[in-house]
């Protein structure tokens, strides 16, 4: 229960901080804001209260709230699996103190801007509910605006969707005017090839990852192992 509890915190916080980038970035009405609008897709999928979303709004439209950044850190774990720290912080200085700091206790190392990131590629990843759709004809839609990757995940009655980063929002829009229920919408980062562990090795590299989940400032990890 706990473990459960701390999940869904962790995953309030960074809505909140996504909340106040996105209040930042276009203004507190979700009409005119389609980041705004995601954020707010977001925290329905984690049965984040209305309340919540309201008050993370209001604080992000309050000129004294501290700016937010996006930042990515890059480095190697142990065994040589590399890492992307994606992080949402209002200090860089103390959050590249803590990456540079769990990277070093497990035996790793933090790296420089590119070191790590050509092995990756940036996706975009909607789900939609998918009752009642008609899978061919939503298929050649969906592809005709970009979508790369589409998979029918019937336990959930859902379509995921992958495509480009960059279509991100023309994607956002084609569902919008689709008048198609966005579930839930994220962006990620997707490893060129993938490198074996072995169940040492493996429980090496998770438990370095679930240390840097554990940091307020850290929205995600992505790695190339399995």
């Amino acid at each position: 229960m706990f473990a459960r509890f701390a999940k869904m915190a962790k995953q309030f916080t960074k809505i909140g901080k996504d909340i106040a980038i996105a209040v930042k970035a276009g203004g507190p009405d979700p009409d005119t804001n389609p980041r705004l609008r995601i954020c707010i897709q977001n925290a329905k999928a984690v049965n984040m209260p209305k309340a919540n979303v309201e008050a993370a709004i209001k604080r992000a439209s309050n000129k004294d709230t501290s700016n937010y950044e996006e930042v990515i850190y890059e480095g190697y774990a142990p065994h040589g699996i590399p890492l992307l720290v994606e992080c949402t912080t209002d200090n860089p200085t103390r959050t590249v103190a803590n990456i540079r700091m769990y990277f070093s206790k497990a035996g790793g190392a933090l790296g420089t801007n590119g070191s790590v990131s050509f092995m990756f590629s940036r996706k975009a990843l909607f789900k939609i509910a998918s009752q009642g759709l008609n899978r061919e004809e939503i298929e050649l839609e969906l592809i005709d605006k970009g979508a790369e990757e589409l998979t029918w995940d019937d336990e959930h009655n859902e379509l995921i969707i992958q495509t480009p980063f960059n279509d991100f929002g023309n994607m956002q829009k084609a569902l919008e005017d689709k008048h198609l229920e966005i579930k839930e919408s994220s962006k990620t980062f997707i490893p060129s090839t993938h490198k074996e562990l072995t169940d040492e090795q493996e429980t090496e590299l998770l438990a370095l990852i679930e240390k840097m989940e554990e940091d307020d400032d850290v929205v995600a990890v992505y790695h190339n192992a399995g």
